[in-house]
Order: C-alpha cells, then sequence, then structure tokens
C-alpha cells in the first residue's frame, strides 16, 4: 500500500498473504465490527475471509482468464459483466474510420503512462502504415500534429469500435482485454501493474496477440511489437477465440443472486 515499506529480500507468497489480511484487519476490523455490534451480529475476526465468503464470485470471461482449481476454495465464476452498450461513435468518428483502412487503437484508460508515449505511439503506427486513434484517457494522451491519419477521441463505446480496428494497442486492464477479446481484434498489451501482467500473458498464451516487453516502449520496440501483431495469423486466431468468449456473465450472476435470495435457499 501507498506509504507502506516493501518487504526485504523475497518472502514468501503466503507470507504476503497473510500480511495482506492483518492489514485489512488493522484497517477496517474496528469499523466494521462496531456496525456489525449496533445491529446485534457477532464480530468478525478475518475482515478479508469475511469479504470474500466462502464462495467468491470471479466476474472474469473463462477462455480469457480461467480460474485455476485451488484447494479450499470454491469459486463462482460467472463470466464478465458485459451488458450491450448502443451507444453510437460520433459522427467524426465515423467519418474518419470510413475515410481509410482499419486504424491502430492506442489507449490506456485510466492509468498514468511513460512520457512521450503518444509521440510513441504514432512514430510506430506510421512506421508500418497505419492510421492511429488516441485515447486521451486519464493521462491525457494528445496528437503530435494535425497530420489526418491519426484522430484523438474521448470515452468511446468500445463494443462499437474495436471490430473496426486493425488492432488494439492498450494496457491490459480487465475490461479494455475483454472488449478486445470478444471483439476479435488483435492485441497489443505494455502491462504497467497487477493483473495487467496476467492478461498481457493470456493474450500471448492464447495466441491473440502480443506481450510488449518488460520496458518503456520506444519506438523500435514498439513497431517491432505491433508488426507481429497485425500478422494475418493472429487475426485469424483472434476470431474463433472471440466467438467463446460468454455475454451472458451478468445474466448469469443476476440468476445466481435472485437464486441465493428466494426463500428457502442455503
Amino acid at each position: 500500500m501507498l506509504g507502506e515499506k516493501p518487504a526485504d529480500g523475497t518472502v514468501d507468497n503466503r507470507a504476503l498473504w497473510a500480511a495482506d489480511a492483518q492489514r485489512l484487519n488493522d484497517t477496517w476490523g474496528g469499523a466494521l465490527n462496531s456496525h456489525r455490534a449496533a445491529l446485534g451480529l457477532p464480530p468478525v475476526d478475518d475482515v478479508r475471509s469475511h469479504v470474500f465468503t466462502d464462495t467468491p464470485w470471479l466476474a472474469a470471461d473463462p477462455t480469457l482468464a480461467p480460474w485455476p482449481e485451488t484447494r479450499g476454495l470454491d469459486v463462482f465464476q460467472t463470466g464478465a459483466w458485459i451488458l450491450p452498450d448502443q451507444h453510437p461513435l460520433s459522427a467524426d468518428l465515423e467519418n474518419w474510420l470510413d475515410a481509410g483502412e482499419p486504424p491502430v487503437y492506442f489507449g490506456f484508460g485510466s492509468i498514468r503512462t511513460p512520457e512521450d508515449l503518444s509521440k510513441t505511439m504514432i512514430e510506430s503506427a506510421r512506421a508500418l502504415g497505419r492510421r492511429a486513434i488516441i485515447s486521451r484517457g486519464w493521462a491525457d494522451l494528445s496528437l503530435t500534429d494535425d497530420e489526418p491519419d491519426c484522430i484523438s477521441i474521448g470515452d468511446v463505446n468500445q463494443q462499437a469500435l474495436f471490430p473496426r480496428v486493425a488492432a488494439v494497442v492498450h494496457h491490459g486492464g480487465a475490461g479494455t482485454t475483454t472488449a478486445a477479446t470478444r471483439a476479435g481484434a488483435p492485441q497489443v498489451v505494455i502491462p504497467q501493474h497487477y493483473d495487467q501482467h496476467y492478461f498481457a500473458r493470456r493474450v500471448r498464451e492464447l495466441g491473440i496477440g502480443t506481450e510488449h516487453p518488460p520496458a518503456v516502449p520506444t519506438t523500435d520496440s514498439l513497431t517491432a511489437t505491433l508488426s507481429r501483431t497485425l500478422h494475418p495469423e493472429v487475426a485469424a486466431r483472434a476470431k474463433p477465440v472471440a466467438d467463446a468468449v460468454r455475454t451472458d456473465g451478468a445474466q448469469v450472476a443476476a440468476r445466481r443472486l435472485m437464486t441465493a435470495a428466494s426463500p428457502g435457499s442455503p
């Protein structure tokens, strides 16, 4: 956590997991049990286990992110919670898409990005003769010039856009990775932290894209990675994987919740 000193040397994951549980108890245990006492409920001595429950739900697609069976943990995998998005693309974006070949989408969502990443992305697309869409995101990525082969966008309906691009270059967030996989779009993943490294590996293992090396992207490194992703066989592999992605995850979760809430449920 921010402000905490990292552990010295190599620490076993089980020790880190236990330290995480203790941190949650120290941070939230008092407040949680105060509210529980006011409601006449017994105290909780393990906040994390209480939150996760004996049967946690995993809202991730089983093709993209299969749960590895783990002893002592009964996980219910619903699939990703996605509902149809009917928002149209802007007229400017529609006209730009129609004016040329499918572009490369670059976006990093709500995370910070390396310095000069916009310049690197645009140069890599141009090196391969591709147009580029730059999603501003929280990093406020911007264009480097006024050439017509690039366009800058804000929030967008990924369900409508991603099937129309040649590739999606992104940070490996769960939502963007799922949207790109579901659209059948080849991917370049440039992971920064947490589960982004897992999703980068899964994209590589499924053969639907490329994982950028663990370093700040340069024009040469990103051009090379994007070039491999744009090979026709990657797009061909992405299509059957897209067909395997579940679209009913939200409905599965809702039905499970309603069943659990019905009278007589265990």
